[in-house]
């Protein structure tokens, strides 16, 4: 049994919540002390979080169910805390003799400043901070231009990326062996639910689903809201339930380009607030914070309740509403209509959607809602409007996506739409137009 006088080490999970081939586990695993997994539910996101939210619940279901497998294999689990992060390993300090805290890389604007006050701390005291690539294949200033400076254009570094991927091997960390060095799970705190001031009440996150023949199908099947053919892996790889190098290992095996190409997106995203991290609040394009935005809030209400008597919108919404989940196709049509319809400021939609998406990630969020505003890193054109009936007649022509969210809408309680679609293109090119000249 280890002692609290011995030497040990920390692995600290995050969005890395699983057991086999975690970068950062495995290396602290290979260290010569015993190791503490610890998750700690951290107040200062938790705080502004509704108390049923089902990203919360996910993430506790997924550590009991990971502390039932270290429990019943290896006599060990994960410590829980509840709280500040410095506070917490102020605290960890006082209760063990730490030697170093080993975690994977975060590269949103909030948990590298949180990540740097640790590192302080931890080092003031003694105690190594070292972190690792986990959550992408190729991370910061890894798929740069010849100039060393970042892409901000997505097909030039989508190949440049292919081209690494080719030329370097993918890991696999392996920790099955490994797993032996964990500390044993005696009075190690767990925390329940209503611990941390949460509730069950919500519809669980479910499983992905990554079969050969959804990857095949990807390309032909991807744009239409209707059929199930999206893999539902997004709140997965957000929470790291599963690896990215698997992922990847699987979509190159099936030679499909288009499905390992949405992967790539997420990393360009990734880079790019990396390099970017001002595009939190503000527009990449600085001209763009010119816009004056109508920022109607009855009109943004009518929206979010998917009201707008636009059925694919309003059917976007309701599913996003009940489920946590919208089809990307959609997605792209419910943001286009309320950034250039409504002329709704792309920071309104952005924070609703982080809200409500179960696989919400702040870096392709923020980065797509640029993208339909025009004002992020190769955006659409702000001149490129979508019409949200036509879409209808491209994608779900026989209305079963529609029929699905939104069965009323041919019915005479259906709201009329709330803005025609001709005179919103017309008001909405005037005013992006009045912006940037």
């Amino acid at each position: 049994m280890t002692r609290m006088t011995d030497p040990i080490n920390i692995f600290w999970f995050r969005r890395d919540l699983r057991l086999n081939d975690n970068h950062g586990l495995f290396e602290a695993l290979n260290g010569s002390s015993k190791v503490l997994p610890i998750f700690i539910f951290d107040t200062e996101i938790l705080d502004m979080l509704p108390k049923n939210d089902a990203r919360v619940i996910f993430i506790h279901n997924t550590l009991q169910r990971i502390n039932t497998e270290l429990k019943n294999s290896h006599n060990s689990g994960i410590a829980m805390f509840y709280g500040n992060p410095i506070s917490v390993f102020e605290q960890l300090m006082k209760n063990y003799k730490l030697q170093t805290v080993y975690t994977n890389h975060d590269y949103e604007p909030y948990a590298r400043a949180r990540d740097s006050k640790i590192k302080t701390l931890l080092n003031e005291n003694g105690v190594a901070f070292k972190t690792f690539k986990d959550q992408v294949i190729f991370e910061k200033d890894d798929i740069v231009k010849s100039d060393g400076k970042p892409y901000l254009v997505y097909t030039p570094y989508m190949k440049r990326w292919k081209e690494a991927l080719r030329n370097n091997t993918v890991k696999n960390f392996d920790t099955s062996k490994l797993l032996k060095g964990l500390m044993p799970s005696e009075s190690l705190p767990n925390l329940s639910l209503s611990d941390i001031g949460f509730e069950n009440t919500l519809k669980p996150i479910g499983p992905y689903k990554l079969t050969s023949e959804l990857i095949q199908d990807y390309e032909a099947k991807r744009n239409f809201p209707a059929l199930d053919s999206t893999s539902k892996l997004g709140p997965h790889l957000r929470f790291g339930t599963v690896s990215i190098r698997q992922i990847v290992k699987k979509a190159k095996t099936e030679y499909q380009d288009t499905f390992l190409q949405e992967l790539i997106w997420r990393e360009f995203f990734m880079q790019i607030l990396w390099h970017f991290p001002k595009t939190q609040t503000q527009s990449f394009k600085p001209k763009y914070d010119r816009m004056v935005w109508r920022n109607n809030e009855e009109e943004f209400k009518l929206w979010c309740e998917g009201k707008t008597g636009y059925p694919m919108v309003d059917a976007g919404m309701r599913q996003l509403n009940k489920t946590g989940f919208m089809h990307n196709r959609v997605r792209m049509v419910v943001g286009s209509f309320l950034c250039k319809h409504l002329l709704i400021d792309w920071r309104w939609g952005e924070a609703y959607f982080a809200k409500k998406l179960h696989d919400y990630d702040m870096a392709s969020n923020i980065g797509n809602w640029q993208w339909v505003a025009g004002c992020g890193v190769d955006a659409a054109p702000y001149f490129r409007i979508f019409n949200p009936t036509s879409q209808i007649q491209k994608f779900d022509k026989n209305f079963n996506y529609i029929k699905q969210w939104c069965p009323d809408f041919q019915e005479l309680t259906y709201p009329v739409p709330i803005i025609d679609h001709k005179l919103a293109r017309i008001r909405c090119l005037n005013a992006y137009r009045e912006a940037l000249n």
